[in-house]
């Protein structure tokens, strides 16, 4: 049986406590179900993640991500693939 400390479980419950009167507009889950993406009527998104702690451990993580600004609209995120070299602009260095 995993124990969770009590800060933990605060958090989790003040993440999921924001889904109080809101709209779930969107679910997603990753095909392996290690997290849970809820998009929500008011631009957040509550993210829940089941992970591993240093020493093996499962444990579960709830975030709650911001409405995203004007400014980044539009922006597109890369991800870099561990041991495939660095890439800028579309040449490896």
């Amino acid at each position: 049986m995993m124990v969770t400390s009590i800060q933990d479980l605060r958090r989790i419950v003040d993440a999921v406590e924001q889904l109080r009167d809101r709209i779930v507009q969107n679910a997603v889950i990753r095909s392996d179900c290690r997290q849970l993406r809820l998009a929500l009527d008011d631009g957040r998104i509550l993210l829940v993640s089941a992970l591993l702690d240093d020493g093996g451990k499962p444990r579960l993580d709830v975030d709650v991500l911001g409405a995203p600004d004007a400014k980044t609209q539009g922006q597109l995120e890369v991800g870099f693939e561990p041991g495939a070299g660095r890439r800028m602009g579309g040449i490896a260095e």
